[in-house]
């Protein structure tokens, strides 16, 4: 045999290091957490807040698209009466009313009930 044979040997490890191949992964991290997460855990609060404030007299829609004036809150039961009609009322749960139109003050929910 004329030719001695090749032996191959490992190349160097010259390349980027990990903290510069996992960046791109951490910046779509953040980018992802400022533009979806935070905004949607800012918007839970404020329905969640909302909800707990609503008490007789409120004008509500439900998640459903229904419209009424609220009659009746349990905070137990975490459900409240809605009229939707007159002489027409339904129990809904709380945590399905999507918006409080008409706040009524204070003082009128206790003159009126």
């Amino acid at each position: 045999m004329l030719i001695d044979p090749a032996w191959a040997q490992a190349a160097p490890m010259d390349g980027p290091g990990i903290l510069v191949q996992l960046a791109p992964f951490l910046l779509i991290f953040v980018i992802m957490y400022f533009l979806l997460i935070r905004p949607q855990q800012k918007r839970m609060k404020a329905h969640k807040e909302m909800i707990s404030a609503v008490r007789k007299g409120d004008v509500v829609v439900t998640s459903g698209g229904i419209i009424g004036k609220v009659v009746k809150v349990q905070d137990d039961a975490d459900e409240a009466t809605v009229e939707i009609a007159k002489g027409v009322e339904i129990k809904v749960v709380k945590s399905t009313l999507a918006d409080v139109r008409a706040r009524t003050e204070p003082g009128e929910a206790k003159q009126a009930g």
